[in-house]
């Protein structure tokens, strides 16, 4: 199994049949295993195509199949992770990837509606009845995410072993406690975005590119998040690492990421086989302490009380 893992969140929306089964024979023949989508990507399109390739490469027993459910985009309920949601949402997943389980069923979103124990009694049943090997959880803070696996482990149930978080040089919020609560509980982290929406390759150092999420109108927003002063500090370190060790500045933001603690393998999101191609060298990457170490000062999250400090020394 590859240490990064294929995101399909683009698959039958900015990714075509022709490029998805690019990228999927791509990611197969560097070692891939884990591949991750979501009943919500593309309107379930996503899961669609998925299934088709999968059959077509026949190779459902060399991957570790890993999808989503809670969110209803374009409904009133926009979050619904009920037991009845969950468990016809599943059933859906499953035929539109033509597969008789997954290996990894997460829930997409705290939905503060549903009771919790309702939302985790469903995913009890899901690995009872053999239609899912494991769980996990995605955009939980810290106490969602100590509830949530505290409450299985207390009822000896299907353990939560996975979190699905955005992690990246440009957002490392989830140091504060998800970090320590995932090492404390057991959970590999599966980090989404790791190339910060794409800022980290530096693309978007300069300008803007007409072809870029960042130049499109609907998704532009997304990228923007990070146009200030401090991503553009970080990129800069990136990009100045990157000249000095002959690689691409995706490639040093993906290396650093996939050696951080309880990180089990960054989600890769590319919209075009060459995305991904460069994304995939960063397996080959080690980065030496000293590089290492002025990525993570640049991009210091700010910590404080009471996550850090005197509340935790001992």
């Amino acid at each position: 199994m590859g240490r990064l893992a294929l995101g399909t969140m683009t698959w039958a929306k900015q990714t075509d049949e022709y490029e998805a089964r690019d990228q999927l024979a791509a990611f197969l023949d560097a070692g891939g295993s884990l591949i991750d989508t979501a009943d919500s990507y593309a309107q379930g399109g996503s899961e669609d195509l998925l299934g088709t390739l999968l059959q077509e490469f026949d190779c459902r027993d060399d991957i570790v199949l890993a999808t989503k459910a809670v969110q209803r985009p374009g409904t009133e309920r926009r979050l619904d992770a009920s037991r009845r949601h969950l468990l016809k949402a599943l059933d859906a997943s499953l035929t539109r990837l033509d597969v008789d389980h997954i290996d990894l069923w997460q829930v997409h979103r705290w939905d503060s509606w549903t009771p919790l124990e309702e939302t985790l009694a469903a995913l009890d049943h899901a690995v009872a009845s053999g239609k899912v090997r494991y769980v996990g959880i995605s955009n939980y803070s810290g106490w969602q995410t100590a509830r949530a696996c505290t409450i299985q482990q207390l009822k000896g149930s299907a353990p939560i072993i996975t979190t699905q978080m955005e992690y990246s040089l440009l957002e490392r919020g989830i140091e504060r406690e998800i970090v320590p609560a995932a090492q404390t509980l057991g959970l590999g982290i599966l980090p989404w975005s790791p190339l910060g929406r794409g800022v980290l390759t530096g693309k978007y150092r300069h300008s803007i590119p007409i072809d870029s999420r960042g130049g499109n109108p609907e998704t532009s927003g997304f990228v923007g998040a990070y146009n200030n002063e401090r991503s553009h500090r970080i990129v800069d370190a990136v990009c100045t690492a990157a000249e000095g060790l002959d690689a691409a500045p995706g490639e040093v933001a993906l290396a650093w990421l996939r050696d951080r603690p309880g990180v089990v393998a960054p989600i890769l999101g590319a919209r075009t086989t060459n995305q991904l191609i460069s994304a995939l060298a960063s397996e080959e990457l080690e980065l030496p302490e000293e590089i290492t170490t002025a990525l993570e000062d640049v991009s210091e999250p700010p910590m404080g009380y009471p996550e850090a400090g005197w509340a935790q020394s001992r």
